[in-house]
């Protein structure tokens, strides 16, 4: 009797550390509906979160006090001199902190809290950064209560210490959430990659190799399936991948993701196959199990390929039968963490700001209200492909058997909705029914700052467990939002957010500089506006991203209509996104970039909020006074 064909899918290094990465929990759910039909076997691990405790443990930290120590100590970064100084208080108190962020030893708070136990090195100065003594910091942030948080925030940045000794000294390439991130973002040449791969191994290279061949041992499986959903894991994907490869050439080797879906659609390089036989584009549940059809039975001419690249003949063909069809976002079934280790991750709480330390801290399940996004209209966005442009909802009972059902299996009742942009008559019902089954779950996740999130809607959605949301306000400017087509304004984008605020929903906004033809005058102006935002309460968090074109986007696709003319881009085999820009309005925005970052993170602070704005861009240049009213905001909220 044929034994079934065994499925490992995998998230390589490196990804957020507190929470398992969705992917190969939807996958895995999905592939188990199929498992009796084709005689599968499907498994999922997390090589990201067990190099971390691999890399954060007591012998490695040992082994490598012993490296450091056989070098000259001339010109070592500060980072590296502290830790040889401290390196057996490190040693003795690594495991002990990381169980602590794994919340398995609370008590070691106390003398964490204490600031007598961890030896505190250059990241421990961000604690006096506004101005004060970083015990006053500390009081500030947790109050005199908050021991077992403020255990947490000092441990974080004890664990960011450690990581910028790894990186000196280990891997160059090495971060605590990506691994390798500048030799794939934006990678037109597949060539520094392939130069690192075969080149000599580093420390963390050597570990990642072991726990692959661990991984092979325990699962023996005949495919392995790798996400790569960022250019900060995209390395370790190809490293494991070169490992199975020389260890068990007959295991069929599967690339997918965000970052293959985005960067590779373009895919000419056939070296990419010396380490992948397939690479997959967009939702991976129809293309995956086309595949395993096809190689469960590869003399069957029936079993074809869906948006599968392969190398055939030395080139690159891209292969895709029109007959099969996605799989209806509600028959995708529902996630499953079984295989992972939901105790070993790690909360951080490396920023002060509460809404920040959503991503990083605590454990979320992850859940979907609909596929793609329901607007899909806004020019900066990839609307033109799959996971924007094609819109399909669920059903909010069955969105809330899933919550149900992820419940029973963790223990944890936490979610994550991990939608582009969470409509508002899909987040009413899904509220309604957790309200109606009497359910007690915590939620938060992004939408569109939209006139539909009434104040009715918004105490309806906290009363079933929403603490947060996030969403674009972008420019900050009535003209560039109609440019960009977002739909929405900055008064009307004022009043929903203080109506989120009003319900004690913490809102993030998502703010953008760069955009085609924006002017060092708007920008300022933008600053007043986020400006008067926090102070009247609306927001609590933000951060400024710099824009980029990407030839998937309507601004990428038609530049002329955005008055930029786009470089050309010649001989990209590999990677293939974003695209650079002449924008004739001349702005220097790089110049501005800093003055904007440091102006939120004091509004996050609740310092400054009374100065002029123009005080954030000194001393790179003087800018010109903002002529938006200062009470602008307050009269789009009727005053109050």
């Amino acid at each position: 009797m044929p034994r079934p064909m065994r499925v490992l899918l995998l998230t390589p290094p490196m990804t957020q550390l507190n929470t398992p990465y969705p992917a190969t929990a939807y996958l895995t759910g999905f592939l188990r509906q199929h498992a009796e039909r084709l005689d599968l076997v499907v498994e999922q691990a997390d090589p990201a979160i067990e190099l971390f405790s691999r890399l954060f443990s007591r012998l490695e930290l040992e082994r490598l006090a012993v490296d450091l120590k056989a070098r000259s100590r001339e010109g070592l970064p500060e980072c590296l001199s502290h830790f040889l100084e401290h390196a057996e208080a490190y040693a003795r108190t690594v495991e002990p902190t990381i169980r602590l962020l794994q919340g398995r030893e609370p008590s070691l708070a106390l003398r964490i809290a204490a600031r007598t136990y961890l030896p505190e090195g250059p990241r421990f100065r961000s604690l006096s950064t506004t101005g004060g003594d970083s015990e006053a910091t500390l009081s500030w942030a947790f109050g005199t209560m908050g021991t077992a948080d403020q255990a947490r925030h000092l441990a974080s940045l004890y664990v960011d210490d450690l990581a910028d000794v790894m990186r000196e000294a280990l891997d160059p390439h090495f971060e605590l959430s990506r691994y390798g991130e500048r030799l794939a973002a934006s990678a037109s040449s597949f060539d520094a990659l392939a130069l690192a791969l075969e080149g000599p191994p580093t420390r963390v290279d050597v570990l990642l190799d072991e726990l692959t061949m661990e991984l092979y041992a325990r699962h023996r499986p005949d495919v392995v399936a790798l996400t790569a959903p960022f250019p900060g894991n995209v390395y370790g994907a190809f490293r494991i991948a070169r490992t199975l490869r020389r260890s068990s050439p007959g295991t069929r080797l599967v690339l997918g993701g965000g970052y293959v879906n985005t960067e590779l659609r373009s895919l000419s390089e056939p070296r990419v196959f010396d380490y992948f036989d397939f690479v997959t584009l967009d939702d991976g549940e129809r293309p995956l199990l086309a595949l395993l059809e096809h190689l469960a039975a590869p003399e069957d001419a029936t079993r074809t390929l869906l948006r599968t690249f392969v190398r055939r003949e030395g080139s690159v063909v891209f292969d895709s039968d029109p007959r099969h069809h996605d799989v209806p976002f509600r028959d995708t079934g529902t996630p499953t963490y079984d295989g992972l280790p939901l105790d070993h991750y790690v909360s951080l709480v490396e920023m002060l700001n509460p809404m920040h330390r959503l991503w990083s801290d605590g454990r979320w399940n992850k859940v979907t209200l609909a596929h793609g996004c329901y607007w899909k209209k806004c020019s900066f966005c990839d609307v033109s492909l799959d996971y924007i442009g094609r819109y399909e909802g669920a059903a909010p009972s069955a969105v809330v058997d899933r919550m149900q059902a992820l419940i029973a299996e963790t223990g944890q009742s936490g979610f994550h909705l991990v939608d582009e942009a969470a409509p508002p008559a899909g987040l009413r019902a899904m509220a309604d029914t957790i309200i109606g089954r009497g359910l007690t779950v915590t939620y938060w996740g992004n939408i569109r700052f939209e006139k539909a999130f009434t104040p009715e809607l918004v105490k309806r959605l906290a009363s079933s467990g929403c603490v947060a949301v996030s969403g674009g306000l972008e420019v900050a400017s009535d003209r560039l939002l109609d440019l960009m087509q977002k739909g929405v304004t900055v008064e009307q984008v004022a009043r929903v957010t203080r109506a989120f605020a009003d319900a004690g929903v913490m809102v993030h906004a998502y703010l953008m500089y760069g955009f085609p033809t924006q002017t060092e005058a708007e920008t300022v102006d933008a600053l007043e506006r986020v400006r008067q935002l926090f102070e009247a309460g609306c927001i609590q968090s933000a951060f400024w991203h710099r824009f980029a074109c990407t030839i998937h986007s309507p601004v990428g696709q038609d530049p002329s209509r955005f008055g930029i003319t786009l470089r050309p881009s010649v001989g990209a085999t590999f990677a293939q996104n974003e695209v650079a820009f002449d924008d004739p309005t001349g702005c220097d925005h790089d110049r501005l970039g800093h003055g904007l970052r440091r102006a939120l993170y004091n509004y996050m602070l609740g310092l400054g909020l009374d100065t002029d704005v123009r005080r954030w861009f000194e001393p790179e240049g003087r800018v010109k006074r903002s002529t938006v009213p200062r009470d602008l905001i307050s009269r789009a909220l009727g005053g109050r």
